[in-house]
């Protein structure tokens, strides 16, 4: 694994076009590329779940510890790390705060538990790293389509609820 090179990661802060796709349990196909929220802090790249740790890419992303991402019109082989530290997940909620002001759909995503989901613990989100590692025969790459984002997701109005 290796850091996001600063012309991709500023790209990836710039848009809100992030789509995630972990791998299944078979560990060679992705799941359905999911339309997300995601900010930049200190160069590194984080996620959250609208649905906190119930929701279904969420679950996928922490057993299987791979997948990729389409962001800023490119994709891009990621690795989830999972971030459990109080001072930095402040930091995230404050980039959070920043770039989704006045959505309605910001406070579950800042907020302890997920919405709707009162037993859903918003601790240890993951972190995207770049991933390096190349596809062997056993681990095919995945052919799923992108699908554009609706002006829906387009305007910021709500993170996937999955």
């Amino acid at each position: 694994m290796t850091g996001w090179p600063a012309e991709t990661i500023e790209k990836i802060a710039a848009t809100d076009d992030l789509h995630i796709a972990p791998y299944r349990a078979d560990g060679k196909t992705t799941g359905t590329l999911t339309w997300i929220w995601s900010v930049v802090v200190d160069g590194r790249l984080f996620v959250r779940a609208y649905n906190g740790t119930r929701g279904r890419w969420y679950r996928s992303a922490i057993v299987q510890r791979a997948g990729k991402i389409t962001a800023a019109g490119s994709e891009h082989a990621v690795a989830f790390a999972l971030v459990d530290n109080p001072e930095l997940n402040h930091r995230i909620d404050r980039a959070y705060q920043e770039k989704y002001a006045g959505s309605p759909y910001l406070p579950p995503m800042i907020a302890a538990r997920g919405p709707r989901r009162s037993g859903s613990p918003r601790a240890a989100w993951p972190e995207l790293r770049r991933s390096d590692a190349r596809r062997s025969p056993s681990r095919p790459a995945p052919s799923h389509r992108t699908r554009g984002a609706s002006a829906w997701h387009q305007h910021r109005r709500r993170p996937s609820t999955c």
